[in-house]
């Protein structure tokens, strides 16, 4: 029994020796470098931007109404039907306007007729008053009479042309191109003048109510550059400016009404949403890394600078953020190397290997969907990048 002990021992030791020396060996080995992908720290000039989510409205949506009494016999555009400018929207039963037209021509060669008549008495007085025969009284009066008989036919004249244009106006048409959004009368109504009949509305001006916080006023002003993208045209954008701000907050949403009126080219509807952003202010050369540079530590907000094939962090002060870019107001010179893909799982003085960042593949942009934003206006102050190759 004496004898098993020392054996056992000796064991005990060979074995915690031979794990003290794998330990060693991992130590010596070191952790196995992290791939990574790189990218610069660039200088840029930034748009800051309050952005909000507004509507559109049509500039041009006019009620189209009687322009004469009578009773509607034809509806030729319903709801929701496209028009081009001319074409016919209703006829009104024109009866009336023409009785009246047939009445006003009558007039009309009635006077042309007693015209003639006076006319010629003029010319058989002033004959008489060269010869002595009558006083120039005598064909004064003459001249009066041939005189009112003249507008007597001028009015005549004007009563018949009314009529006629009464008549021509049981036909209503389009005065522009665009949409009928409501039919408001039908066939068989009977219409006084100025009655709506429809409410058309064009497309081709709209105007953007844009609602902002009242703490965004200070900010807000007259003539700022506006950027409108509306999910109807995903990657395009549409420039205008602030053409008006309300001086009232609304009661509803206590939200200032900021307005912007764009020529819609790019085939906008009215009644939709658009995501717009006001430019309140620009910085030039600022710098700028990708989200994903930007990680957080115990430390604070850290950026790893790459050299050497190590990773050392840098605290860094950051800025505003948008499309993927975040500004760094501190900390952080033009030109330096960070870590981008990776920059999480790093630590100061990580040994790192560096990949090259693979292409994306092409996507097909009209097969992408895009997702409506919830809520109401709520506007956030972000800023858009332009940065300098």
């Amino acid at each position: 029994m004496h004898k098993i002990i020392p054996i056992i021992l000796i064991a005990a030791t060979l074995a915690l020796g031979a794990c003290e020396r794998k330990v060693e060996e991992k130590k010596s080995a070191g952790r196995p470098p992290t791939l990574i992908t790189t990218t610069q720290a660039r200088a840029g000039t930034l748009e800051v931007t309050e952005e909000t989510l507004g509507t559109l409205e049509a500039l041009v949506d006019p009620k189209i109404g009687a322009e004469i009494a009578g009773k509607v016999v034809k509806i030729a555009a319903s709801a929701g039907k496209a028009v081009r400018k001319g074409d016919l929207l209703a006829i009104i039963d024109d009866a009336d306007a023409a009785l009246q037209h047939r009445a006003d021509e009558a007039d009309r060669k009635r006077a042309e007729a007693l015209l003639a008549q006076q006319e010629r008495v003029f010319e058989r007085q002033q004959q008489l008053v060269q010869k002595g025969f009558i006083s120039q009284n005598a064909a004064d009066d003459s001249r009066a009479q041939r005189d009112a008989q003249r507008e007597q036919l001028a009015a005549a004249r004007a009563r018949g042309e009314q009529s006629r244009r009464n008549q021509g106006k049981a036909r209503i048409v389009a005065p522009f191109g665009g949409m009928v959004e409501t039919q408001i009368a039908s066939v068989g109504d009977y219409v006084k003048v100025g009655d709506p009949l429809l409410q058309l509305v064009s497309s081709q001006r709209l105007r953007a109510h844009l609602p902002f916080p009242e703490s965004a006023a200070p900010r807000l002003k007259k003539g700022q550059a506006v950027i409108l993208s509306s999910p109807l045209l995903p990657g395009s954008e549409i420039r205008g400016t602030v053409s008006e701000i309300k001086p009232g907050v609304s009661e509803t949403g206590r939200a200032l009404d900021v307005l912007v009126d764009i020529d819609n080219t790019a085939g906008l509807r009215p009644g939709g949403t658009v995501n717009a952003a006001v430019v309140v202010d620009k910085r030039e050369e600022a710098i700028l890394v990708p989200e994903q540079s930007v990680v957080l530590r115990p430390a604070g907000k850290i950026v790893y600078v790459i050299a050497d094939g190590k990773a050392m962090q840098r605290i860094v002060e950051v800025g505003a953020r948008r499309d993927g870019l975040v500004e760094i107001v501190k900390g952080l010179p033009a030109g330096t190397v960070v870590a981008l893909d990776g920059a999480g799982f790093l630590t100061q003085g990580a040994t790192v290997t560096v990949q090259e960042r693979a292409k994306p593949a092409a996507v097909d942009k009209s097969a992408e969907s895009q997702s409506p934003q919830d809520g109401a206006a709520k506007a956030q102050t972000n800023v858009k990048a332009e940065t300098g190759k």
